[in-house]
């Protein structure tokens, strides 16, 4: 470990537990979070990466209830397909847990007591909304109608997506049911409130000092909510969820924490889970409490609010930093958010993803049919960092045979195949001429810039100069023609090294992005061992209640490093298989038939 070694928290979002996730969710939260924790591990920092399933809330038990099944039976189901999904993609957790434990239970009503005893947290009498035919509540997001300041048709009860806005359902003009069409009653009801507006000015201190390090779209949403900061209630008439921890409360069935509260402080609690499972139940405070320490939210971008605004807020008035003041929760202060990545929006052939309308495509349904590097590069390379972006299967198999197999899969193999059958080994370099230094420099330069690229998850910047180098090192194999050289043998061992140590040096570069092939590329060069580690799935108990899955990972025994590392002569080479699958250009018509329900 260097000595300049920093803790950096990965917290990619927590997906909701209502079905198995598809492309559209995974190129926001997953993938770029999992591209920038194996940049940071390999640059020698200790990261920890933790999330899980967010298990609670009005939708699930509305889903439960239309299969038959308790909430709980659901939510078990699909906490476990979703961390089958993200164990196919390669996802290096350190723990990916649920919200559905006692562990997090206690971790939330810490939280919720400390801002309650700093004052942030109130009671207030509302109108909540009801369904007259059923008499059970329902809930903000499950009321729809047109906005009151911008008119937009499709607002929901807790927020307008087109105008950003904060909302209370019955402001809505028209409001109806999204569950069954009918108008709700309003009645009076009495919940907790986040007293938001009291964190008016430290949020502006803190969004305002990120000013040339977040995203600017980001920035720039989450600085235009602060204008109109309202009380958020923090409580719900549910029957599914976290208990109020306060006298009176505690017993109420019928009363539970929202679940965008208990959701957000999972990032906690999952530490603090992680700490207790690694034997050191202190070792969550290094990445919590270490000013040193930072921190990397990743989400979609219907995620801001609540990552860059709510989140932040919960923090510094759990450290007595609002208006009111206040002391440090038991716990002790915590740290806010370095920064919130959040990507835009991901459609599929010009729709948006919709599993209710089967315009679709689920990550277990396409680890089936293709690699997952071929779709950790798309995603890379032409995924939705910066604006709304298109999966076309056109696309896909472009990128994938132009790529991935005519331009990275073909510097292997021919490399790999020429120094096998001349040698059976990595050769010996003899006299390196100027292009041959000057390759060599390139490829070992790359590492500062591609480096750089994914310190400010800039993926789409990173991939593109590691496969320059790729390019580049084709161009030279092409030139130098060591084929045509049979009469200058020690010209061709030259040509074949400079060309493996650049396939090395690539590896490398390219590892964040594509680790599954690069732990092949790793033993195709002769390595041993674990280069780039994958996560597993194993099941856990927990005191006082029941077993259940988590993906974690020993990240610790990987050879990945990030700098060029100077390959041995004599290592024996076996003639290669190749990396990547070639695809046929039918697979387009066949997928986009599928998509059709063909």
């Amino acid at each position: 470990m260097s000595s300049s070694s920093r803790h950096i928290l990965t917290a990619p979002a927590w997906p909701y537990a209502n079905g198995p996730r598809h492309l559209g969710h995974v190129s926001g939260f997953a993938l770029p979070a999992d591209m920038f924790s194996r940049y940071q591990r390999m640059a020698g920092n200790q990261v920890l990466m933790v999330s899980g399933t967010d298990e609670h809330g009005t939708p699930i038990q509305v889903q439960a209830d239309k299969e038959g099944v308790s909430a709980r039976e659901l939510a078990d189901r699909y906490n476990l397909a979703i961390a089958e999904d993200l164990r196919g993609l390669g996802m290096s957790y350190d723990l990916f847990t649920r919200t559905t434990t006692r562990n997090h239970y206690a971790v939330v009503q810490e939280i919720f007591k400390g801002l309650y005893d700093n004052g942030y947290i109130f009671p207030k009498t509302t109108m909540g909304a009801i369904s007259p035919s059923t008499g059970r509540t329902l809930p903000d997001r499950y009321i729809e109608g047109t906005c009151p300041i911008c008119g937009y048709d499709g607002a929901r009860g807790d927020q307008c997506d087109n105008c950003g806005n904060q909302l209370d359902p019955i402001d809505l003009i028209n409001p109806v049911s999204r569950i069954n069409g009918e108008k709700p009653k309003f009645v009076e009801t009495e919940h907790f409130m986040l007293d938001l507006p009291a964190f008016t000015e430290v949020l502006s201190r803190y969004l305002k000092g990120k000013q040339g390090q977040w995203r600017p779209n980001v920035l720039k949403f989450a600085l235009n909510l602060l204008d109109d900061l309202q009380p958020r209630a923090i409580s719900r008439d549910l029957d599914w969820g976290v208990p109020i921890p306060l006298d009176g409360w505690r017993e109420n069935q019928a009363k539970k924490l929202y679940v965008w509260f208990d959701a957000v402080v999972g990032y906690f609690s999952a530490s603090v889970e992680w700490a207790r499972r690694s034997g050191d139940p202190e070792a969550w405070r290094a990445w919590w409490q270490d000013p040193d320490a930072l921190s990397y939210y990743f989400m979609g971008k219907d995620n801001i609010v609540f990552h860059a605004e709510i989140w932040p807020a919960m923090l510094l008035g759990y450290d007595g930093q609002g208006d009111k003041g206040g002391t440090p929760g038991s716990l002790g202060a915590l740290n806010v958010p370095t920064e919130v990545v959040s990507s835009e929006f991901l459609t599929m052939e010009g729709r948006k993803f919709s599993s209710s309308r089967q315009v679709v495509i689920y990550v277990k349904d396409f680890l089936e049919r293709y690699d997952v590097d071929a779709l950790r590069y798309y995603i890379a390379v032409a995924g939705p960092e910066n604006n709304d972006t298109d999966f076309t299967w056109s696309g896909f198999v472009r990128r994938n045979n132009d790529e991935l197999v005519a331009a990275w899969g073909n510097l292997v193999n021919r490399s790999v195949n020429m120094a096998a059958k001349n040698y059976g080994a990595i050769p010996e370099a003899g006299d390196l001429n100027d292009t041959d230094r000057a390759l060599l420099a390139r490829s070992r330069e790359a590492f500062g810039k591609v480096g750089a690229e994914l310190e400010r998850s800039r993926f789409k910047n990173g991939i593109t100069e590691a496969l320059e180098v790729v390019r580049d090192a084709n161009r030279y194999l092409s030139d130098q023609a060591p084929w045509k050289l049979k009469d200058d043998p020690a010209r061709v061992q030259s040509i074949l090294y400079t060309a493996l140590q650049v396939v090395d040096d690539a590896k490398s570069l390219l590892t964040p992005f594509l680790p599954s092939s690069s732990q092949k590329v790793h033993e195709l060069l002769g390595g041993e061992g674990v280069w780039a580690a994958q996560p597993r799935l194993e099941t856990v108990s927990e005191e006082g209640g029941p077993d259940y899955p988590i993906l974690t990972g020993d990240y610790t025994v990987e050879k990945a490093v990030w700098e060029s590392r100077p390959i041995t002569p004599g290592v024996p080479l076996s003639k290669p298989t190749p990396l990547f699958t070639k695809l046929d250009d039918s697979v387009v018509e066949e997928e986009l038939a599928r998509l059709e329900g063909k």
